[in-house]
This record gives structure tokens, sequence and C-alpha cells, in this order.
């Protein structure tokens, strides 16, 4: 596993978050720190919290309590809540992206593979047609997708295919940070093995911080530096990927890791 470059600050803190639906606490009290280039797991069975905490430092949903600071390009930590909606768009097109787990929800399904993951540097002003579509057939043969198919819309892709559509669309503009929701579920071993092989391959060429929600936690073992083990909207535990599913302290998460090594 590559070593995380060392920084002064983290790249995203969040401090207290928390979340209610009604009666129903969805996320309590959750805190961590991430540093740039490092990659964190976030775990736990369905209902844990996990995409709850997502959106809410994705700044997708607002948080009832609590704080989350991102490291701004030459300004330090600033609070993202605290930011007008226009600095939440420049940051979410420029330094952040997010992968969905259902691809669909990621993409423009109905225009061409070349235009999505072009749209992203028109969005910063590029114009020049030429360079645009010039980028985007480098992102996807980046992301093994034939150049070719430039012209063909994400309904003529398999899941997999359009999956690494919606990365090379985040990639772009070569963010600082991704989240990523589940990214690879519901496709085939095979496809996942390739997949997971090539954000690994990115996340490290380009010192890309990402943190990574998942119920797999062999995603987790082979993507993240580090962990978050989640259980009723709380972190119950976290360290470094290989201690925690290694030599796991909180009873919750022994029983996640001896349920996963179970034949």
């Amino acid at each position: 596993m590559n070593t995380v470059p060392a920084s002064h600050l983290p790249l995203l803190r969040v401090r207290g978050v928390s979340k209610r639906y009604g009666d129903r606490v969805a996320l309590q009290d959750a805190s961590f720190d991430l540093w740039p280039g490092e990659v964190l797991a976030v775990v736990g069975e369905s209902g844990s919290g996990k995409s709850t905490l997502l959106d809410a430092i994705a700044a997708r949903s607002r948080p009832d309590a609590g704080s989350v600071q991102f490291h701004v390009r030459g300004g330090g930590l600033q609070d993202v809540f605290a930011m007008t909606e226009a600095q939440q768009r420049l940051l979410s097109r420029t330094d952040w992206g997010f992968v969905h787990q259902n691809p669909a929800d990621g993409l423009r399904m109905d225009v061409s593979a070349g235009a999505n993951v072009g749209e992203r540097l028109m969005g910063l002003g590029e114009r020049h047609y030429g360079r645009v579509r010039a980028t985007a057939a480098d992102w996807l043969q980046r992301v093994e997708i034939d150049p070719a198919r430039i012209d063909d819309t994400p309904r003529t892709f398999s899941g997999g295919m359009r999956q690494r559509l919606q990365i090379a669309r985040n990639l772009v503009t070569q963010p600082r940070l991704v989240f990523m929701d589940e990214p690879t579920s519901g496709l085939d071993v095979s496809v996942q093995a390739r997949l997971l092989d090539l954000l690994r391959q990115l996340t490290r060429q380009m010192q890309l911080a990402a943190i990574v929600v998942t119920h797999d936690l062999a995603v987790a073992r082979l993507l993240a530096h580090r962990m978050v083990v989640m259980q009723q909207g709380r972190v119950v535990e976290t360290g470094l990927t290989d201690q925690v599913l290694d030599d796991p302290q909180h009873a919750y998460t022994q029983l996640l890791v001896s349920s996963v090594l179970q034949p």
C-alpha cells in the first residue's frame, strides 16, 4: 500500500456531524480527519449511517450539527457549510468528485461519452472543441474504454463501462478529493476486480484523496489506508485498515470481520 504524503493540515476535517430524520438518529457525532492522498473506507452494514455521513461531508445534505472543513487551495481550512451555493458548486466541479453507486445517477445517459467527460472541463471555461475532445479521448483510454466509442452514449455501455466512464467524468478536472458510494456494488466479480485495480492505480498516480463507502471489507482492504467502522449512526472504531481488519477492537467490528471470514 502506498504511503500517505506528509502535510501539516488535513485535507478534510469532520467534527461532530449529526443528522436526524424525524425521531430517527441517522448520524451521531461523527468526527475524523482525511489527509492529502489518503484513501479512507467507511464500512458497516446497511442502515449504519455510511451514506448519510457521505452525503453530509460532500455537502449533498446539510447536517443538523457539526462542521465539515475543507483545505481550499491557498486558503487553509474553510467551513463547507459557510460557503455560498456558488462556492460549493465550484468546489464540486473542481476539487471534488462524487462517484455514485448507480452510474446513471452520475452520468447524462443521452449524451455521448465524450460529452460526459468534457462537460466538467467546459464548466471551468474550456471552449476549444479540439482540446476538450482530445482530453476526453485520453481519459476514456485511461479508464480502459476504447476511444473509438467517444460518440456512443452511456446507454450502449455495460455496467462496468458506465462506472469507469463516471470515474473519468469526475477525474478529468484533477480533483483532490473524490467521494465514492459503493462504487463496485452490483457488478460481476471479474468486473469488480478490474474496477478496483483501476481505482487503486488512479488514486496512487494522482495522489488523490478518497472516501469510499462500502459494505465489502475486501474492497476496504484493497483500496484504503484507514477505515472508519459505523454502527447505528455512530463511529465505533477507526484505524489503519490492516490493523482494524486483523485485530478488531470493538465487538461490532469483530462481528463484521468474523462474519466475512467464516465459510
